[in-house]
């Protein structure tokens, strides 16, 4: 019988989020009998169940809690790490998606013999205030601390892991790969979604993401309010939760968007919410690569986004990038102008540009068993 490799991967988190959907993707291409996944997650005080807790064990999967790091704890998070370690030595390879503690938990999971481990950027930002400066303090000099580096954008590379290391083909650039079939446009579906939420004949705008400073909500609610001035059948769909979601709430009353604006949480179909919209909305400040952004196109959904996201996330003509110094009428405009085009089948065009799980799932499978990299 043949021995499984089991992969670690650390996060904050397993709530519903960019990168941990990315890896759940990923997950459900795995033959778990030759490869099994494992997360080591993050918490301040006692663990709440979280979004994919479940699936993660219906898998096989286990989910392990360090205390949450907040620098003042550096001594005793370092010994939390090493005790881990010290006690599991079940794992083939450590992959570090939380790069802001990386520079901590990838060294000491190595010295306690852990064979492979990975420092993975998922984003190209930080937080602002102290937060982010203590994110770069911590993962300074990543790329010497791990035995492989990849990231999911040269950005984003860049980011973490420094320009001259990606120069120097000591980054490996792994786009965000998704399930393309899922998202792949339905007329019917469409107009099912549409009239199950109440808006059929209005103009459909959507965003999926998490409430927080990155993804720039107050000004995507200031550029739909402006919006609205024309377009009064317009509505706004919001996936997602975060700490900043009160507050975008009560923005919306404020301009008087409320009954205009659909707050819908967490989705676990997300792909039928796309349907539903005529344009899609990511004003973000930063991103890496954005897997919303790769699921839109594949719907065939025409896109506005920040032009602070990278242009490897353009993998169709669909893609159209905005300042967000623009006054917000800027991207009202353009919303008017785009709006009523002809929704196409894109998701073969997702495929063959390389972004669908199905096939980047062999490379990794090739990866966590004998450590190359050539397939991904």
């Amino acid at each position: 019988m043949t021995e499984i490799t089991r992969v670690l991967h650390v996060l904050g988190g397993v709530g519903l989020g960019g990168a941990e959907s990315r890896i759940m993707d990923l997950y459900r291409q795995m033959d778990r009998s030759e490869i099994q996944f494992d997360f080591l997650v993050h918490s301040a005080g006692e663990r709440k169940p979280q979004f994919y807790d479940e699936e993660i064990r219906r898998l096989g999967g286990k989910i392990y809690v360090l205390p949450k790091f907040r620098v003042y704890n550096y001594f005793s998070y370092r010994k939390a790490v090493r005790s881990f370690f010290q006690e599991h030595h079940e794992f083939g390879v450590v992959q570090g998606h939380m790069t802001s503690t990386a520079g901590i938990y990838l060294p000491v999971a190595k010295k306690c013999g852990v064979p492979v481990t990975v420092a993975h950027s998922r984003n190209a930002g930080v937080d602002k205030g102290l937060k982010g400066i203590a994110t770069r303090f911590f993962r300074r000099n990543l790329v010497q601390k791990a035995d492989y580096c990849f990231a999911c954008s040269r950005l984003a590379g860049e980011d973490v892991f420094g320009t001259q290391a990606v120069e120097q083909d000591k980054v490996r650039i792994i786009h965000n790969a998704i399930d393309a079939a899922r998202f792949t446009y339905n007329e019917e579906k469409r107009a099912q979604m549409r009239e199950q939420l109440g808006i059929t004949g209005k103009l459909v705008l959507g965003h999926v993401g998490r409430f927080n400073y990155q993804k720039n909500h107050p000004y995507l609610i200031d550029l739909f309010a402006r919006l609205c001035k024309e377009r009064q059948d317009a509505v706004l769909l919001l996936l997602g939760e975060g700490p900043d979601r009160k507050g975008i709430e009560e923005k919306c009353r404020a301009l008087g968007i409320a009954e205009q604006v659909r707050f819908l949480g967490n989705q676990r179909r997300p792909e039928d919410y796309y349907q539903a919209m005529d344009l899609f909305l990511l004003p973000s400040f930063f991103e890496g690569l954005p897997g919303v952004l790769v699921e839109a196109q594949a719907a065939g959904l025409r896109c506005l986004v920040s032009d602070t996201i990278t242009r490897e996330a353009k993998i169709t003509d669909l893609v159209t990038y905005l300042s967000i110094g623009a006054p917000p009428e800027r991207w009202a405009d353009e919303i008017i102008r785009q709006a009523g085009y002809e929704r196409t089948d894109t998701c073969q065009k997702i495929k063959d540009a390389g972004f669908d799980v199905a096939a980047q799932a062999a490379g990794y499978r090739n990866f966590y068993q004998k450590g190359d990299t050539v397939g991904l």
